[in-house]
């Protein structure tokens, strides 16, 4: 009699049921992935809005004290030279304010949604989400309270929000 090789039945049986186990126990991670994906992208908006933000301050930094940049007319807080297209403006602890502001915008200066608008699509630059005070419409809606903006993510219930203070320069987010 030939020696036949193969599987047996028993040997398929334990096969498909660690398969199943495995299935079982990683299906449910999978059907997570959505929420993980917003997530994400809420962090990687909120820690690439804190990079930029930094840049800013660095920039006007470079400038004040003498960098290549210079101030124009003594001034290193309106377009602020060497970031992005010489637009952004600054307050006076150099942190970005928005663009088209005048004189020497105090540390305390009052954001609205459209400054806050400004700020994130000036100096997160590429292919940055879009914000707006619109929602449906856009990726993150903008509000504003004293020198604090807020943009909430609409892509996962409307419930996540990055805030950023341009007091002090701190970007944060909460993922719900």
């Amino acid at each position: 009699m030939k020696n036949n090789k193969g599987f047996t039945l028993i040997e398929l049986i334990v096969v498909i049921v660690i398969l199943g186990v495995l299935a079982a126990v990683a299906l449910p991670r999978f059907m997570n992935a959505t929420k993980d994906a917003h997530e994400a992208a809420l962090r990687g908006t909120s820690g690439a809005l804190a990079s930029a933000v930094l840049l800013v301050r660095s920039q006007y930094e470079l400038n004040r004290n003498g960098g290549t940049q210079g101030c124009t007319g003594g001034n290193c807080q309106i377009d602020l030279q060497g970031f992005g297209n010489n637009n952004v403006d600054v307050n006076a602890n150099g942190w970005p304010i928005g663009i088209n502001s005048a004189g020497t915008p105090a540390a305390t200066t009052a954001m609205s949604p459209a400054t806050c608008n400004e700020v994130f699509t000036n100096i997160l630059q590429g292919s940055a989400p879009s914000v707006g005070t619109a929602a449906g419409t856009v990726d993150y809606v903008t509000t504003a309270a004293t020198t604090i903006c807020t943009y909430t993510y609409q892509l996962d219930g409307a419930d996540d929000t990055i805030t950023y203070n341009a007091n002090t320069g701190e970007v944060a987010n909460v993922f719900n």
